[in-house]
């Protein structure tokens, strides 16, 4: 390819990039507005204290057998009871536990966990839906994030003395579409984290099955989640409509920010 049809092909990508930016801002913001508006007030996304999103954790708590204590002799002296500190927990082989002497409790590694018995623990089944209806927008805003950024970078002109307030308005909306873009990465981080801290306390319940804290951690993180997802919701709807305010209000100046018969005032 010669540097000729370079120049042309890359000429061809910037036009039809900012042709693309235009239209993104023109005619698709003021939808996903109303896309995002429609969406926070699905039953879903309209979160009421009285609606739970509580979902069991399919990890059953095994029955306790209390361990029956044998009668010392009447023709031997009995011994004093000898203190077994640090003694684990055993299971019989009806794979149940056998309740542990008060001395036993000092030390207590969990259970060795094969297999959960009735299969696998499921996911929060509405925070899932919340998260499947919300995570193609945040790509969306994160795509028309990065699409915004090239159309003003390619939009700023050459370097030169005076005659810069407009380029100083392009730098500033530049800035604001970096922060946004910023923001929806970490929208991103924040759902895999979800997964990454959920899944932890479920293998805690699974080896301390007794212990309700846990258990209660899950409910916790649930419905801080659905509260974080439809917050997600309102901030991409709010970014959208803050890129759409900016741009528009300042069309001019990013469009042409020095003007022309600059140099014919003096």
């Amino acid at each position: 390819m010669s540097n000729t049809e370079a120049d042309a092909r890359l000429s061809g990508y910037k036009e039809s990039l900012k042709s693309r930016a235009e239209k993104l801002v023109k005619n698709e913001f003021p939808q996903r507005i109303m896309a995002l508006e429609d969406l926070i007030l699905t039953k879903a996304f309209v979160l009421n204290p009285a609606i739970s999103v509580e979902c069991p954790v399919n990890i059953p708590i095994p029955r306790v057998v209390p361990q029956k204590n044998q009668e010392p002799k009447k023709d031997k002296v009995q011994e004093p009871i000898k203190d077994n500190v640090g003694k684990k927990r055993k299971m019989d082989n009806g794979g149940e536990f056998v309740e542990a002497t008060l001395n036993d409790m000092s030390l207590v590694s969990g259970s060795k966990v094969l297999l959960l018995p009735n299969g696998t623990s499921p996911c929060n089944k509405t925070v899932s839906e919340m998260i499947a209806a919300i995570k193609p927008k945040i790509v969306e805003l994160v795509e028309a994030a990065n699409l915004l950024k090239m159309w003003v970078t390619f939009l700023i002109p050459r370097i030169e003395d005076g005659n810069n307030f407009g380029v100083s308005v392009q730098e500033d909306t530049l800035g604001e579409i970096r922060q946004v873009e910023s923001d929806g990465c970490s929208y991103l981080d924040a759902i895999s984290s979800y997964h990454l801290n959920r899944g932890k306390v479920i293998t805690k319940i699974a080896k301390y099955p007794h212990v309700e804290d846990f258990r209660q951690t899950i409910i916790e993180l649930d419905e801080k989640q659905a509260l974080s997802i439809r917050l997600i919701a309102v901030e991409l709807k709010n970014h959208y409509a803050v890129l759409h305010d900016i741009i528009t209000k300042n069309w001019d100046k990013i469009k042409k920010p020095r003007n022309a018969n600059h140099d014919t005032m003096y």
